[in-house]
This record gives structure tokens, C-alpha cells and sequence, in this order.
């Protein structure tokens, strides 16, 4: 016998028949998932948030773990945060859902909300768009498109008349008409005035054109009030304005 031959032994032996299936096949211990789906799943199907925070997690940070598993443990654990008023947190897990599946319009759609709710309106927008392209008939996301666009039109017309009155300040000739003009907050606030004072004497005419007149008067005896009482000790400008306004919405919700 060669001295260089050696033979096995009774231990080597069985550790090669116990492998031998796995180098059969090819599997490989260390890639196998680490964690059991069914505890997340069970706390999704119960509701319980808190259980979705830990087991859910467990599962998300499983490399191994079947990708419509991670999917369905991110969405679940983005309604959590949200519901717990963790914007950022919720946004960064529909983040990863739609990196592993950008086909899903109902997340470009939660997604949107929650860009609306933290302010951004474009990134909205752009999610409710993203929606509405990937299923032209989900409802809620054409719903949120129509409202966050009306609203972004909205906002750039008050941009556009942002600190400017109801008048033209290039022939302001009063002292308050200056002051207004000269302070942005009046300039608002006398612009809201017109314009709800012109619904409020429009609602009113419609109903009797009596009405419509008085309505009218009043408003011609707030700024001759306005006009006369203006840099006298005691009178608030502001103030005054703001009562009128508070006064006219009143009127305009009854």
C-alpha cells in the first residue's frame, strides 16, 4: 500500500452522504430565506400594526426573501406608517415597492397622497399621472389628478395677484389707500373683501334686487367709514378690515 493513499473515515463518510444531496442539486444553505413569511402575513390579515412593524420588517430586511413577499410586507408596513403620521418613512417603502415593480398604480397613487400631504404637489401630481397612465379607470387617482391640478391652478392665480388690492395703486390718492398698497397683508385682505363682497351682492340681487342694492350699500358705508376714520387715534386698520371680511364669509355661508 501507497503511504501517500488514505482512507477515509467513518466520520468523513457521513458527512460526504449528508452533503450529497445539496451538491446534487446545487442548493446552498446560506441563500436560503432566513424568515418565515406567515407570522407577517398573519399580522397583515389581523391588522395589528404593531406586530406589522417588527415581523414585517424581519421579512423586508431577508435579502433571500421572494420578491412578492418583500412587496406585500412594504405595502403593509407603509399603511402603518402613514397611519402613524411617518410620511417620509411610508413614502421610502413605496420607494422600494415600485423599484421592484413600477407596474403598480394603486402605490404611484398612495404615493401621491402622501406627497400631497407632506406639500409637495408636483411629486403628486406627477404620482396621480403615473396612476392614472398605468390604469386609465382607477377612479381614486383620477379624482386626486383632477383636484391637485385645480388646486395648482388655483394657487398660481393668487400667486399672480399676490399683495396686490382690489384697486389700482398707481392712482391711489388716499392715505389709506397708499397704506394698503404699501402693506402686502392689506393688499390681501382688501382684494378678498371685493371679491366676496361682489358674490355676496350677486347671491343677494339674484334673490331680490332690492337686496342687491343694500348689499352694495353696505359696502360703499364700510370704505367711507374706512376712508374717514384712517389715521385717527384708535382705529385699527387691520382689524377693521378683517371684521368685514369675517362679516361677508358669514354671509356668503348662510
Amino acid at each position: 500500500m501507497r503511504d501517500d493513499v488514505r482512507i477515509p473515515t467513518v466520520a468523513a463518510i457521513l458527512c460526504m452522504a449528508l452533503l450529497h444531496p445539496l451538491l446534487a442539486t446545487g442548493a446552498d444553505p446560506s441563500k436560503e430565506p432566513q424568515v418565515d413569511p406567515a407570522p407577517c402575513f398573519a399580522a397583515i390579515s389581523a391588522g395589528d400594526d404593531d406586530k406589522i412593524a417588527t415581523l414585517c420588517t424581519a421579512l423586508i430586511d431577508d435579502d433571500m426573501a421572494a420578491k412578492a413577499d418583500r412587496i406585500k410586507a412594504l405595502i403593509a408596513r407603509a399603511a402603518v406608517f402613514s397611519r402613524r403620521d411617518q410620511i417620509d418613512r411610508a413614502i421610502a417603502d413605496y420607494d422600494s415597492v415600485l423599484q421592484a415593480d413600477s407596474t403598480l398604480a394603486d402605490i404611484y397613487n398612495a404615493r401621491g397622497e402622501l406627497w400631497r400631504k407632506k406639500g409637495d404637489r408636483p411629486k403628486a401630481l406627477q404620482d396621480f399621472g403615473a396612476a392614472i397612465k398605468l390604469n386609465p379607470d382607477q377612479q381614486a387617482a383620477r379624482a386626486n389628478y383632477r383636484s391637485m391640478a385645480l388646486e395648482l391652478e388655483r394657487l398660481g392665480a393668487l400667486m399672480a395677484v399676490a399683495g396686490k388690492p382690489s384697486f389700482n395703486c398707481a392712482t391711489a390718492r388716499r392715505p389709506v389707500e397708499k397704506a394698503i398698497c404699501a402693506n402686502p397683508e392689506l393688499a390681501d385682505l382688501d382684494r378678498e373683501i371685493g371679491t366676496v363682497n361682489i358674490k355676496v351682492v350677486r347671491d343677494a340681487a339674484a334673490r331680490n334686487p332690492r337686496d342687491g342694492r343694500a348689499s352694495q350699500r353696505e359696502q360703499d358705508e364700510f370704505l367711507a367709514r374706512r376712508n374717514a376714520l384712517f389715521g385717527h387715534p384708535g382705529y385699527d386698520l387691520m382689524k377693521a378690515m378683517r371684521e368685514r371680511l369675517d362679516h361677508l364669509l358669514a354671509i356668503q355661508r348662510n
